[in-house]
């Protein structure tokens, strides 16, 4: 009877909550990951050795806890003796949420993909050829995807909203750059940062914080395709600044799809400068009496911008003189049932019906993303041998980024431009290049003259600030003729800069 008590207790206890005596699961380690391979380019008629280094970098806290594994592909120059005589360039695309594919395998790297010489893709699947306007006989270079974009990403247990915000994403680009200076022993080179679209605003920020964080002062920073005060790009509701600084690509757009009347149609230049004028002098004031504005003159404005933009009086009446860029791509040829591009306005799309108020998608951006994308994969493991975990897609424009946050900004629009000011100022030898594409309506070049118009520098400073202008899009480099002129400006920009 006794024995039997025993198992009835013993079984109950099978059955009671214990004390766990597992030991703690360590997290996964976090490993850096490089593939090193050597190539030769030939740029300029110079034969150029390099190596290209592929792989992932971890930013750590200052305890040693991994917090995010950032994926980067560096080219430098071999036989350098003095790499402090070496310029080195850290590049970026925008989005935010962006790899840096395009302005590695279209503006800057080796290679580039192929397209045709208007920057149009040529049939599946892609293919990469040596790039003759690469910077690298100018500059070593290093592409880097922030975290969430490419093969870059948060460490377990850290949570990837850390990153998706301005001031995080600055924060952590710049811890990036200051560790790869150190491992590499490049504090005493010209350094240089290049950004494309949103990475303009990430590297405006990046100049100011390197400088006040980690006292590096850039040589210079060039801004692709730029938006650094938000306000001229945001077609909010009490917002018109858009309208005005977006005009003259309308413009722009008008006169390359043959909208305009004869006597705009002759030199864009000339015709751009005249709606320029008009944008400031006429139109700005008229959107800013409102409904104070007399019937008579919003007729005469109405008309103007008609003639300006090749739409209708009665669309442009009905819209409120205001037309937002999405209903641009969709009006201004909607008598063809065609659509035209944001990124670039000289692409055509067509939807399904020609009714609706904006386009469907975007056909520049569409049709230029998967030549990169496949080029990019290809290469990555057939040339510079690198393998990741298969299950880990390249986010090649990640939507896992957003909501995007500008927790400092809360209430009014970001304004890099100041950053960008105060980076000046406090490293007066640093220069600014801005580059800009006639036909881009992403980023319009006159909305990047307003911002640097405005940034309130003394006018001796004025002059570290130098634009250049291309007959292209949002990617000036994927015009033939146009990349060539972009590899001389910035070769210029780079030798001037770093003498």
């Amino acid at each position: 009877m006794q024995g039997r008590r025993v198992l009835f207790v013993l079984s109950l206890l099978c059955f009671l909550p214990l004390p766990s005596l597992a030991l703690p699961v360590p997290e996964p380690a976090v490993e850096e990951k490089l593939s090193r391979t050597q190539h030769v380019v030939t740029l300029d008629g110079e034969r150029i050795s390099y190596t290209a280094t592929a792989g992932t970098l971890v930013l750590r806290a200052e305890d040693g806890k991994p917090r995010a594994s950032v994926f980067h592909i560096a080219y430098t120059k071999d036989g350098v003796k003095n790499p402090a005589e070496r310029p080195v360039t850290f590049a970026f695309n925008g989005g935010p949420g962006g790899a840096a594919i395009w302005v590695h395998l279209g503006a800057f790297g080796p290679k580039r993909v192929d397209l045709d010489p208007e920057g149009f893709p040529l049939p599946p699947p892609g293919r990469l050829v040596e790039n003759a306007e690469s910077i690298l006989d100018r500059t070593d270079l290093v592409f880097v995807d922030p975290v969430s974009t490419g093969f870059s990403r948060a460490a377990p247990g850290v949570d990837p909203k850390d990153f998706h915000g301005l001031e995080n994403d600055i924060e952590s680009m710049a811890e990036f750059i200051r560790l790869w200076i150190t491992r590499n022993g490049r504090w005493g080179s010209p350094k240089f940062l290049a950004g494309e679209s949103y990475a303009t605003t990430r590297v405006a920020g990046l100049s100011e914080h390197l400088v006040t964080r980690h006292g590096m002062r850039l040589n210079g920073v060039i801004l692709l395709s730029v938006v650094l005060n938000h306000q001229d790009h945001r077609f909010n509701v009490g917002n018109d600044m858009p309208y005005i600084t977006f005009l003259p690509t309308y413009t722009a757009a008008a006169w390359y799809h043959k909208k305009l009347p004869p006597e705009l149609s002759g030199d864009l230049h000339s015709t751009l400068k005249e709606v320029e004028k008009f944008a400031v002098e006429e139109y700005g004031p008229a959107l800013l009496m409102g409904d104070w504005l007399p019937a008579d003159r919003r007729q005469q404005v109405a008309e103007k911008l008609a003639r300006y933009t090749g739409l209708s009086v009665d669309y442009v009446l009905l819209s409120n003189l205001r037309v937002e860029h999405a209903r641009f791509c969709k009006e201004l040829l909607r008598d063809q049932r065609q659509t035209i591009g944001r990124i670039d306005v000289r692409f055509t799309g067509t939807d399904l019906d020609a009714v609706g108020e904006i386009h469907e998608f975007d056909p520049s951006l569409t049709r230029l993303d998967a030549p990169f994308l496949e080029t990019a994969l290809d290469y990555l493991h057939r040339e510079l041998g690198y393998r990741e975990d298969e299950n880990l897609v390249y986010e090649r424009i990640s939507q896992k980024v957003f909501p995007w946050h500008f927790p400092n900004h809360e209430g009014r629009y970001p304004n890099m431009a100041e950053n960008l000011r105060q980076a000046m100022m406090k490293n007066p030898d640093m220069q600014v290049l801005i580059v800009s594409g006639h036909y881009d309506l992403a980023t319009p070049y006159f909305a990047a003259e307003y911002s640097v118009a405005h940034m309130g520098l003394p006018e001796a400073d004025r002059k570290r600030v130098h634009f250049a202008y291309y007959d292209s899009g949002h990617m000036q480099y994927i015009r033939r003729e146009d990349h060539r002129k972009l590899k001389r400006d910035v070769a210029e920009f780079i030798r001037n800069a770093a003498p």
